[in-house]
């Protein structure tokens, strides 16, 4: 690999901060691109990474977010051309950058995107790197940028699960006091799609936590087994019924959930939006299999082609299939 002199980059560095300081913002961008490129085109990515770094830093912090995050995003290119793979020393010089932008410019959404995809390709994580995630998540959950945030947080770090709580606690405490179960779901049964069991437990805990700290009031029932405990709340039916998931998800008992959607179920139906969430979580977690979409189309040439039309051939194969998982349940390497 081609080198350069730490002393030269240095001062190539303090000269376009030299122009940031002048206030000549689009100079000190443009030139950058330039001599980033001439040393990206050398090889030489430490000098290209240590150049776009310093100044994109200095660019921001002088509030050019759009000039700033243009360099920002080009140091993820530098990364990828490098197929520099994501460690402790090139993640954290990113997320020194994403914490600089101001949470309103445009810029930083096109290089959080990039970031995580590049750590995505060059890391061990499909879904890209948790950590990367956790702080992203992190800084929109300060932002109360809610959704944004559960898309990042539910794939991040251990951390994650009681950051993404507490978001949802405060969310929920605008709305109306019998809602708790639905933002507490916000939290558990994502984190059970991603076969994330211990996150899932984790994020109902501090939500139930929260709730009866902050509800003293709140009619609450504490019920032992010889290997279990669980709080039941008598006018939240529903929060109840998610600590009851939890708690058969535990045990990989299909009829304790069977139990759980008969009993529930009416509940159930007046949120509307669980549904499709319980049917994965069912076939993952107790191999219940989802109920078949009907195609009368598919069925009929079935039955023309000899597939006597009781559900095989194309019309099985057309169904939409969950993760399969083996006999201890899922896991998700990295996750928890």
């Amino acid at each position: 690999m081609a080198t350069s002199k730490p002393d030269k980059i240095a001062k190539i560095i303090t000269r376009l901060q030299d122009r940031i300081a002048e206030g000549q913002f689009y100079e000190a961008q443009q030139q950058t691109r330039v001599v980033a490129a001439r040393y990206s085109k050398a090889a030489n990515w430490d000098a290209a990474i240590d150049i776009l770094f310093n100044v994109a830093q200095s660019l921001l912090k002088a509030g050019q977010g759009g000039s700033g995050g243009d360099l920002c995003v080009l140091l993820v290119d530098v990364y990828k051309q490098a197929e520099l793979k994501p460690d402790a020393g090139s993640k954290g010089k990113l997320l020194t950058l994403c914490r600089l932008f101001d949470s309103e410019e445009p810029t930083r959404k096109k290089f959080i995107g990039e970031m995580i995809g590049w750590s995505a390709k060059y890391g061990e994580y499909p879904a890209g790197d948790p950590e990367l995630h956790h702080v992203v998540g992190s800084l929109y959950a300060e932002e109360h940028d809610a959704y944004e945030a559960e898309r990042h947080l539910i794939i991040g770090t251990k951390e994650s699960a009681e950051v993404l709580s507490r978001m949802e606690y405060e969310w929920y405490k605008e709305d109306e006091s019998h809602t708790a179960p639905v933002y507490a779901a916000r939290a558990v049964l994502p984190y059970l799609l991603v076969a994330n069991v211990r996150a899932a437990r984790s994020s109902y805990r501090a939500f139930v936590s929260a709730l009866t700290t902050d509800k003293p009031n709140l009619s609450v029932q504490d019920v032992s087994t010889s290997n279990s405990e669980i709080r039941v709340f008598p006018s939240l039916p529903l929060l109840n019924f998610l600590g009851l998931l939890l708690l058969a998800v535990q045990k990989g008992s299909p009829d304790l959930f069977r139990q759980l959607k008969s009993k529930y179920g009416g509940h159930i139906a007046e949120i509307g939006d669980w549904d499709e969430s319980l049917e994965l979580i069912a076939e993952m977690y107790f191999g219940i299999q989802r109920p078949r979409q009907s195609n009368p189309l598919m069925d009929m040439m079935s039955g023309l082609f000899g597939g006597g039309g009781g559900g095989g051939g194309a019309a099985a194969s057309s169904r939409r299939q969950a993760p399969r998982i083996g006999m201890d349940g899922p896991t998700a390497e990295g996750l928890d």
